[in-house]
């Protein structure tokens, strides 16, 4: 017989645990099947270890400018088995809150793999053991994991995705870094504060290519300062390793092809989804390029079936996972007669983006160009972080905050920022492009004084023609 529930979430990442939580706090009787760690790759090897190690990166980046606030420091090095260690007890730390939250919730946690055999039908396997489960309602939650260079796999000791980059054997001397996008450049940011010479090989014309132009140009010159080198519209045509290290054909710009050496290579060229051997071909779940298709709710084209996070289409972030959770859970709970929950379908156009390099980049909504392109007439304001009191006090002058309005409207169309603790300050726009707000919403709302938030308002107020200090 059968373990029966109302609904089974396969993978137990942000989404999969988030949407666990929120069926058992509508009376669902829910079970989650996860076959490795609670909490998924973001918990445990993706978003909070690696901010910990950037944590790490930016200490001592502000250590070794003490003397510019009037502290006298000796000589500052780092240990690296012990900011890995931290970073995998931040990790431990949060699996054990996800462990505690599921008994909490009386949600019960399968351990192994899982393969959807038939609608409403799941079969677990761990240790040689098949366990059947049952529900009306299955939400695949699966993630996904890097993609790898064909020519180039991963071996853990020469080239690495992000999962050994965070663990790594040694510290790199001269590091290769395949791709710019948020993973590739956060690894390419902590490894470089570690002293590491760090070069940065992108396919497209600039770094952090999905940001607004102005934000990827002012990126690429504050790592280039602090010694980065950059390769835009460049690509590695081949990648051999060997004991001593890593061989590298890298073909630039200009067409010209060298063969370069580096200790060590971070691949980071995307995901890919982790949708084999669970089932979907046999049930005919819809799918674009390994992705899940799903319509506005999280539903697949096969009745039962929902889908959330990086599975299914783009922007493959964590708190969109999360959110989808929340969506695809209350969806289900309406159907099986819930007259309580209105569920509401996501607009990708308010999910926040953010990159935590150093400066951090965050960014919601339609860059200026994507803004130009969709037809609107528009009003841009940007501030400096130079004009901002707090900025200079902390001693974070560098950055700017960018916005982008419909011009007939009142409507803030996009959002883009890079600078200190960015990553904390975006959500204050997101907040206002879910609610809607205009042009006056923001510029009649008091920001406290003195902190960074006020270069929100600034932004705001230049792209209107009444910014005050500058």
């Amino acid at each position: 017989m059968a373990d029966t529930y109302d609904l089974i979430v396969l993978g137990s990442g942000p989404g999969g645990y988030v949407a666990a939580i929120r069926a058992a706090q509508l009376g669902l009787k829910t079970a989650i099947v996860e076959r490795e760690n609670l909490g998924g790759i973001c918990l445990n090897w993706g978003c909070i270890p690696t901010k910990a190690l950037l944590r790490s990166g930016e200490m001592l980046h502000h250590m070794r400018h003490a003397d510019s606030f009037g502290l006298v420091a000796g000589e500052v090095k780092p240990d690296l088995a012990k900011i890995v260690a931290r970073s995998r007890a931040v990790a431990k730390q949060l699996n054990q809150g996800v462990t505690h939250l599921m008994k909490k919730n009386k949600i019960t946690v399968h351990m192994g793999e899982g393969t959807i055999t038939a609608p409403g039908k799941m079969t677990v396997a761990s240790d040689g053991k098949k366990t059947e489960l049952a529900a009306k309602h299955i939400i695949i939650a699966t993630g996904a994991r890097a993609r790898e260079l064909p020519f180039a796999q991963s071996d853990g000791k020469r080239i690495w995705t992000y999962r050994h980059a965070m663990t790594p054997p040694e510290m790199p001397t001269e590091l290769l870094v395949i791709g710019s996008g948020a993973i590739g450049i956060e690894f390419a940011s902590f490894y470089n504060d570690m002293g590491c010479k760090v070069t940065v090989v992108e396919m497209l014309d600039r770094v952090v290519p999905v940001e607004d132009a102005e934000v990827s140009d002012f990126l690429a010159k504050s790592l280039a300062k602090q010694g980065m080198t950059l390769l835009t519209s460049a690509g590695v045509e081949r990648l051999k390793a060997d004991a001593k290290g890593v061989a590298a054909k890298i073909k630039t710009k200009d067409g010209k092809v060298s063969e370069q050496r580096f200790s060590h290579c971070i691949v980071a060229v995307g995901i890919a989804p982790n949708t084999e051997n669970i089932g979907l071909e046999k049930l005919g779940v819809k799918t674009t390029k390994g992705h899940i298709d799903t319509d506005a709710m999280c539903r697949t084209n096969v009745p039962g079936i929902s889908a959330i996070g990086d599975v299914t289409a783009p922007p493959w972030l964590a708190h969109k996972a999360s959110h989808e959770g929340i969506i695809a859970v209350e969806a289900i709970a309406q159907a099986l007669g819930n007259k309580d929950v209105h569920p509401h379908a996501m607009d990708v156009r308010n999910i926040p983006g953010c990159t935590y390099c150093h400066p951090q980049v965050a960014s919601v909504g339609l860059t200026e160009a994507k803004a130009k392109e969709a037809g609107y007439e528009i009003k841009v304001g940007k501030f400096p972080a130079i004009g901002n009191g707090k900025a200079i006090a902390l001693g974070e002058v560098e950055g700017f905050i960018k916005t982008v309005f419909d011009a007939k409207t009142g409507e803030l169309l996009g959002a883009h920022m890079i600078g200190a603790e960015v990553t904390e300050l975006i959500q204050g726009y997101t907040v206002g492009k879910t609610a809607e707000l205009v042009e006056a919403d923001f510029i009649n709302t008091v920001y406290p004084h003195p902190t960074l938030s006020e270069m929100m308002h600034e932004s705001v107020l230049a792209a209107y023609g009444r910014v005050i200090h500058i």
